[in-house]
């Protein structure tokens, strides 16, 4: 699997992440399986550097649509 980096600014939360790379609030599940060594908190700090996994268009479920960015 591959991985794009985030560096996390302060108050950012793990469903906006979801949102702004997926495009859907609801993935965050998947970033949070990513990251083992984030804690899970309501907002992150500043300065965390977080992987983000790249969805491959055969591991989405049939209602999934992947973001034209990470196709």
């Amino acid at each position: 699997m591959m991985f794009l980096t985030h560096v996390t600014t302060e108050g950012e939360r793990w469903d906006q992440l979801a949102a702004r790379y997926y495009g859907d609030a609801l993935a965050y599940e998947r970033i949070v399986a990513a990251n083992p060594h984030v804690p899970l908190a309501t907002a992150l700090p500043s300065g965390l550097v977080l992987s983000i996994p790249i969805i491959e268009q055969d591991d989405l479920s049939e209602d999934e649509e992947l973001p034209s960015w990470l196709r």
